[in-house]
């Protein structure tokens, strides 16, 4: 089999994985409804599922079945628009974690798309293009799970950036240490910062554009400026 079939084969594959988490989170905002919880912290629990089973896990499979940044950009593209389209089309709407007031959902899968293949293109390293989609999937995901289950609604409290730290900095550490030239330290910034920018929305700029947008510019930094130490 050749390669470019194969990872062919991968996208269809990571693609058909993340259409089944999408559908098959319906099941677990059901069981939340029925025990008697109000359906939009469903939704938001739900989400931030959806952030780690779909986004958070893609992103580690990246550097793992993908030479080319081609796959990522175009896959991530396509889910974009699918997701859009079911916000668009209001029978359509995936209600157990979409809601009519913001499409934040479709803004992470924009951003997956864009972080990934981009940074991957200027870095010419997968592992450093998947840090901030890492910080977007799992480091948030904790945050709105700990938020909605402290706060019990949608909330920028600081407790759950507490959460994304303790995910996101021994990622950017480890990650920026397996770098050539090893920027650790670069890693570690580019966490703490995703985290601090991760409390604000300005209008419609959300936390998924500017973490992404923060810790991508502190890996091009270091792309430019070398290791720290």
């Amino acid at each position: 089999m050749s390669n470019i079939l194969a990872q062919f084969l991968w996208a269809g594959g990571l693609g058909l994985y993340v259409l089944a988490v999408l559908f098959l989170t319906r099941w677990p905002y059901t069981l939340m409804v029925a025990r008697g919880l109000e359906p939009i912290r469903a939704v938001y629990y739900n989400r931030k599922i959806v952030h780690m089973l779909a986004g958070g896990v893609s992103s580690l499979m990246v550097p793992l079945v993908f030479s080319s940044p081609w796959f990522p950009l175009v896959s991530g593209l396509l889910l974009t628009l699918v997701i859009a389209i079911a916000h668009q089309v209001k029978r359509w709407r995936l209600y157990w974690f979409q809601t009519e007031e913001n499409r934040n959902d479709v803004k992470f899968a924009l951003m997956w798309s864009l972080s990934v293949s981009l940074l991957w293109w200027l870095l010419g390293d997968p592992w450093l293009a998947i840090l901030p989609s890492l910080y977007m999937a799992f480091g948030d995901g904790v945050t709105g799970i700990i938020r909605n289950a402290l706060i019990r609604r949608r909330s920028k409290s600081a407790v759950g950036n507490i959460g994304m730290l303790v995910v996101c900095a021994p990622l950017g550490w480890w990650i920026g240490s397996q770098a050539i030239p090893a920027i650790p330290w670069w890693g570690l910034l580019s966490a703490v910062l995703a985290t601090l920018v991760e409390r604000y929305e300005f209008g419609p700029i959300d936390d998924n554009i500017l973490i992404t947008l923060v810790a991508s510019s502190v890996l091009l930094a270091a792309s430019l400026l070398g290791p720290l130490i």
